[in-house]
């Protein structure tokens, strides 16, 4: 126990990736109070939304609106999601903190989903990077199926490492490790991991972990014994839908919370806050939030 983190640092992407796979859409005003609950339960980092096609991702179509609509408070970082130049030249009027750019591990992966191989899906990434330095804005990667693919299978620590390299050449400043399928489990997600460490410092990678198989939190305990101590978590376990088959939420911010609190690591939030603003924006959607101590301690309160 002596050897975990003494705080974490926990990065609310329920706005941002939480709700562009949410298939109900959700309100402008909705996702600008969710941020300010976000804020107030103690977030200090939070993923806001994507400057993508609203052709491709309609729930983000409203990105500069909300944006315009967030209350920005001292002390928060608050990041975009921008895929190509077109995206990062609409965010910078914004004035976004932070962005975030991605990369697979999965040549497969990447070829079906953006047409084109790893190294040109980084490549093009370049001068994103480079103009979001020029602007003063730190720069987020994220890479994605680090450890499984739903085409591919498996993915081995080596390609892990390939788009690490990658990344680090381009000048991404931060390496966050996602296994965006669930599959992972504790020993391999510290294998991909060790190889992020190998060319980043502990401070700049972070742990992104989906709940598919019921494995996050086992995630998040076997990189936080490697002295990782940053978590991407999606309020309420926004991300996939609870009742679908294979669905692929994102672990809940709430679930990291409570497991953090029991062993004695600081985070800086508020967890009936947090719950608050979980059961706030799961009831714009019309469900009960996935989370499962959101849902203890809402029946706690009920009884």
């Amino acid at each position: 126990m002596s050897t975990l983190p003494h705080r974490v640092t926990l990065v609310d992407v329920g706005p941002r990736d939480g709700l562009q796979n949410e298939k109900q859409p959700v309100a402008t005003e909705h996702k600008a109070r969710l941020v300010a609950m976000l804020q107030d339960a103690g977030l200090k980092n939070i993923e806001v939304t994507s400057f993508v096609s609203p052709k491709w991702v309609p729930q983000m179509g409203d990105n500069t609106a909300v944006m315009a609509a967030i209350e920005r408070r001292p002390g928060v970082r608050y990041s975009v999601l921008t895929p190509n130049m077109k995206g990062l030249e609409a965010a910078l009027p914004t004035q976004p903190d932070e962005i975030v750019v991605f990369g697979a591990a999965s040549e497969a992966f990447s070829q079906k989903n953006i047409n084109c191989s790893v190294a040109e899906s980084i490549e093009r990434f370049a001068p994103v990077v480079d103009a979001a330095h020029a602007a003063g804005l730190k720069v987020r990667g994220a890479l994605s199926c680090a450890v499984g693919c739903p085409y591919e299978g498996d993915i081995s620590p080596d390609q892990v490492e390939r788009v690490v390299r990658l990344m680090k050449d381009i000048g991404v400043d931060h390496l966050g490790v996602a296994d965006t399928i669930g599959v992972g489990t504790p020993r391999r997600i510290q294998a991909a991991m060790e190889r992020a460490l190998k060319h980043y410092p502990l401070h700049e990678v972070s742990g992104h972990f989906h709940d598919t198989y019921g494995q996050a939190l086992s995630n998040i305990y076997a990189c936080l014994e490697m002295g990782i101590h940053t978590f991407d978590a999606s309020v309420a376990g926004l991300g996939g839908c609870p009742y679908a088959r294979g669905a692929t939420g994102n672990v809940a911010t709430e679930d990291v919370v409570f497991l953090l609190n029991g062993l004695g690591i600081e985070t800086g939030i508020d967890l009936d806050r947090l719950v608050d603003a979980g059961a706030f924006i799961s009831e714009q959607l019309g469900r009960p939030p996935v989370s499962r101590v959101a849902r203890a301690l809402l029946a706690r309160r009920q009884g």
